[in-house]
């Protein structure tokens, strides 16, 4: 067993055989985290007291401030380098206020557990073509900037997806972008269903082969998370000479495939793409920068 500094030999074979690890309260200054809120809705037009200026049920909401996450959140930065096989093979992540937050989300509907039934099932990623190895996901997060309760707006995942995504992606070494190919279809086929949800502070990270899902807010409390991704500063290795220097994420990934290791090439090109998402979002800080630009005199 490699000894770990910030990760516990109980949450190492917890992300093995779940494909996540919740860490309470990461965050270095709680504190400010209620006037980012406030600036945040604001800057959209809304106020968390008044849900009759809430336009819409679940808004993104563009980044105002961003912070280092190795000094933001160090106990989550250490744990999510570990995961990854160290801090020399991880980009510096930034933990920014771009927020998702679930206002009201079929707020009006009957609550509809985790299951296979529940909508809106995805990988996330729509902005590269997906590989086996790529190194845009490290690891998934969810960053809990408020305080969310069950049937308040959590996170579905399904920790048996990881093994039907790491088998498309092997036998499809040409790659994949997420609208050739439907991984939410995925969560009939499985059958481990899971509720994350969190307090202020508190860092899910997530292997980046679960597919998940945005659940019902029924409480109507405001929930705020963002989810950066953390990448890699190359791609993963699955055919590594010493098997110790397999990441945890790496080691998942060949344990749902079944073998100790396996020699992958992609066979076309790494792509980036621009969704309609980003498209949306540099809509939004343009319209943003327009508003907050002194008229002319």
């Amino acid at each position: 067993m490699k000894h770990y500094q910030y990760l516990t030999d109980a949450q190492a074979e917890e992300f093995l055989a779940k494909g996540y690890i919740l860490l309470r309260d990461c965050f270095a200054d709680k504190e400010i985290v209620p006037s980012l809120r406030e600036r945040a809705i604001e800057s959209v037009g809304y106020k968390l007291d008044d849900p009759s200026t809430w336009e819409k049920p679940y808004v993104r909401i563009p980044a105002l401030e961003s912070f280092p996450m190795s000094e933001f959140a160090p106990k989550a930065w250490g744990a999510a380098c570990e995961l990854l096989g160290g801090e020399e093979r991880v980009v510096p992540c930034e933990l920014t206020t771009y927020f998702y937050v679930n206002l009201a989300v079929r707020a009006d509907e009957p609550w509809l557990p985790p299951g296979p039934n529940a909508p809106g099932y995805h990988k996330d990623g729509d902005y590269f073509r997906h590989f086996l190895d790529s190194p845009e996901q490290g690891l998934l997060t969810l960053v809990y900037w408020s305080d969310t309760k069950s049937q308040c707006g959590g996170t579905f995942v399904v920790p048996d997806s990881i093994k039907p995504v790491a088998t498309y992606l092997r036998d499809h070494p040409e790659g994949v972008l997420l609208h050739e190919y439907n991984f939410g279809a995925l969560a009939k086929e499985c059958h481990e269903f899971a509720e994350i949800y969190g307090n202020t502070g508190d860092i899910a990270l997530i292997h980046p082969f679960m597919i998940h899902a945005t659940s019902q807010n029924m409480r109507r409390i405001p929930r705020f998370l963002t989810n950066p991704p953390i990448k890699l500063k190359e791609p993963m290795q699955f055919n590594r000479e010493n098997p110790a220097d397999f990441s945890l994420v790496e080691l998942a990934i060949l344990r749902a495939l079944g073998v100790d290791r396996l020699d992958f090439k992609p066979t076309a090109p790494r792509e980036k793409v621009i969704s309609k998402r980003e498209k949306e979002l540099m809509e939004q800080i343009q319209e943003r920068e327009k508003q907050a630009a002194p008229a002319a005199t």
